[in-house]
């Protein structure tokens, strides 16, 4: 019988909330996190974004086992309390004597301590430990320094689909025989530098994201982290399984920089490879979690992507991105436990602030929480540079 890889373990921080059930009580409760930014000074105060709650100094006293003298970067600190949350909600220690790796994704690494303290920076007052923050890699040693997790370590950054190849490339090793099992997702703070990144773009939202919306009007971005632990089926403690990961593939079309394809060839790629990998067909996905990021662009292409792939039996469809932001490398794996969520607790969740229907496009979101039989969900995440990656949990009889 073939290996299959099953979710052990989740966790998750986002603007919507601190743990699992905070996130599942904002959905039901068609919470947004969004609001002005508040913890750094911008001239974007008005651009609405999804902030995490919590100072820095709040996140670090959630993590007591923090060396006292040590620094760590808001990235950092978000990372540390999802995967913790993760293997905390696994019956056995990361650091038994199975094999266990970490792939941990992130865009902007520790770039929002070096934006705070620049000016000390480049006039020498500071340690060159300081500067080393802003490396992506830092997160994840953080992460697995905490956890005593060494057997293998690494770092993916391919833009908005980061944690969702985290995922992936997680599954592949568990199925090659190089770890018994695995830690997998993403974390990114907010910061300067990609608000005004995406503000150069002239693509943040001034009002709010409204994901296949016909008056969208750009992205909202967030921060937050979110991890799974995947185990093999040949290791795994029945009494642990959460879903089965059943299918996924990422695909590169390089279409533009930061655009997507006008008729979603690459998401189309990724969609059909995912299902092809799982065994499955169009009709057999009962909710697709949208990459669905609000802007003129985006939406469409996605739009046109399920449209080619599911014909005239679209599966209900909705973004979270309303929820959450944009939360870049931590997107992918936040979805991803939001897609486990709907199948463990049978929910379809609502595509908050849609008005009108696209008119180029067929269908509408789902816009009301529903109670559904969910078996299979497809996850999108589509990146800069054509970077695309889609995902399928699915509901196994192993679960509790």
């Amino acid at each position: 019988m073939p290996k299959k890889i099953y979710v052990t373990g989740m966790g998750i921080i986002s603007s919507m909330g601190s743990t699992v059930d905070e996130t599942l009580h904002a959905l039901k409760n068609r919470y947004s996190g969004m609001n002005p930014v508040r913890r750094f000074d911008t001239a974007l105060k008005n651009i609405p974004v999804c902030e995490v709650r919590h100072s820095n100094e709040e996140l670090r006293s959630r993590l007591p086992f923090l060396h006292t003298g040590k620094i760590y970067s808001r990235t950092s600190l978000l990372g540390l309390i999802a995967a913790h949350q993760a293997v905390q909600s696994h019956s056995t220690a990361a650091g038994s004597a199975s094999r266990m790796g970490l792939v941990s994704a992130t865009t902007v690494g520790g770039m929002d301590y070096n934006e705070a303290h620049w000016k000390d920076i480049s006039g020498g007052q500071v340690s060159k430990n300081v500067v080393e923050l802003l490396d992506c890699a830092d997160s994840t040693q953080q992460i697995a320094t905490s956890l005593g997790i060494s057997d293998y370590v690494t770092t993916v950054s391919t833009a908005c689909s980061s944690s969702a190849n985290a995922i992936i490339a997680g599954a592949r090793m568990i199925l090659n025989g190089l770890v018994d099992k695995i830690l997998v997702g993403g974390t990114d703070s907010l910061t300067r530098f990609t608000l005004n990144g995406f503000n150069s773009l002239e693509i943040l939202s001034p009002t709010g994201c409204k994901p296949f919306d016909a008056a969208r009007n750009g992205v909202t971005l967030g921060e937050g982290a979110a991890y799974l632990l995947l185990e093999s089926s040949e290791t795994a403690d029945p009494d642990t399984v959460l879903c089965e990961l059943k299918g996924y593939a990422n695909t590169s079309e390089a279409y533009h920089q930061t655009a997507s394809s006008p008729d979603g060839d690459g998401a189309i790629l990724s969609i059909r490879q995912a299902l092809s990998s799982a065994g499955l067909n169009p009709g057999d996905i009962d909710y697709i979690n949208a990459h669905g990021t609000g802007t003129l662009i985006n939406d469409l292409s996605e739009g046109r992507a399920i449209e080619t792939v599911f014909g005239n039996a679209i599966s209900p469809v909705s973004s979270t991105k309303a929820y959450t932001g944009h939360t870049l490398a931590a997107a992918g794996a936040i979805e991803a436990v939001i897609s486990i969520l709907a199948i463990r607790h049978g929910l379809l969740f609502p595509n908050i602030g849609f008005e009108k229907q696209i008119p180029e496009l067929s269908f509408v979101p789902n816009t009301s929480l529903r109670k559904s039989e969910i078996r299979n969900v497809l996850s999108n995440s589509f990146g800069f540079g054509g970077s695309n990656a889609s995902l399928i949990f699915s509901k196994t009889e192993v679960a509790i």
